[in-house]
């Protein structure tokens, strides 16, 4: 017989699948309720396969089944191969169900501190079900978030609400509120705050806030709109919340801080809020990544569980 053999398909592997069985049953009688189907038609299969091999693998008749030196060579080959499929697909079953790979992460700086972030326990979960997955985090300026979500430099990224991109998918994790601080020796600290003088002629007017030199972030963001609509005037400027808090501090500058991260400063003594109940405003922190059917499956699967620990 001529070899037909070439390009191995569904086909093949399946009639090679009726041969070992035949072989390890000892025959076509006895493979039949191994393979729950007729004895000719296992007969059949065998004749197609020895067709597409171009050789003799067995001979039967009344002298019963026997392997030819081929056919012994062949049934060898079939175990090696179909074993490997079968290997191939246990595995392919497991990287489903285990994640790996590397998960880029970025952060608006100072979330850790706001008792709402439970960004920590998402990342616990996912350990729990991925721990061969790396993770780094970055803390970036806004805008640099956005962009690595867009360009792909990032899986997933946590922010303030401001815009949206149409090329993002984006929910809601939770809240923080700001207020307008000013450090220890400006000209507003002793009059701000709980002991804010009550007397009339020593009240703060907005007026007067507004005249003072402003530390606003040098980016679109909730911090330049509300600077705006208030009125303040942005004369010094910083791109995340450690300058916004060191200018403060120096004492020269009103800014605007997450009230849990200027809640130590408070407690020093280093700061006051000025006119908390007018200067202040709350901003919704968003989780945001490249649209689902983009997003790799170790992404997917951080983007959901950071939604589900901060729904819980």
């Amino acid at each position: 017989m001529k070899a037909l053999l070439g390009q191995v398909t569904d086909l093949d592997l399946r009639l090679l699948r009726v041969f070992r069985a035949v072989v390890e049953s000892g025959g076509f009688a006895a493979a039949e309720l191994e393979l729950n189907i007729g004895r000719s038609t296992i007969s059949r299969h065998i004749k197609d396969l020895e067709t597409r091999l171009g050789m003799r693998l067995c001979r039967r008749g009344r002298g019963g089944f026997a392997l030819t030196a081929e056919g012994t060579q062949i049934y060898h080959s079939t175990v090696r191969v179909l074993g490997a499929i079968s290997e191939l697909r246990s595995e392919v079953h497991n990287l489903h169900q285990r994640l790996t790979g590397n998960l880029q992460l970025a952060l608006f700086d100072k979330t850790v501190t706001n008792p709402g972030c439970r960004i920590p326990l998402a990342i616990a979960r996912l350990r729990e079900r991925a721990p061969d997955v790396a993770i780094e985090i970055r803390v970036l300026p806004m805008n640099e978030i956005e962009r690595g979500v867009i360009e792909g430099d990032v899986h997933v990224g946590v922010i303030p609400t401001h815009r949206r991109s149409d090329a993002c998918e984006y929910r809601p994790l939770f809240k923080e509120r700001m207020f307008l601080y000013c450090g220890i020796g400006h000209p507003l600290f002793l009059r701000s705050g709980p002991e804010t003088p009550k007397h009339e002629a020593l009240a703060l007017r907005a007026e007067e806030v507004c005249e003072q030199a402003f530390a606003g972030l040098g980016f679109h963001s909730h911090n330049m709109e509300q600077g705006h609509s208030f009125g303040l005037q942005r004369s010094a400027t910083a791109f995340d919340q450690e300058g916004v808090a060191t200018l403060v501090l120096s004492g020269t500058f009103l800014g605007f801080l997450p009230d849990h991260y200027a809640a130590r400063f408070l407690e020093q003594g280093q700061m006051r809020a000025v006119m908390p109940g007018r200067f202040t405003y709350e901003c919704t922190f968003e989780a945001m990544a490249r649209p689902g059917t983009e997003r790799s499956r170790l992404a997917q699967t951080f983007f959901a569980l950071l939604v589900e620990a901060h729904a819980d």
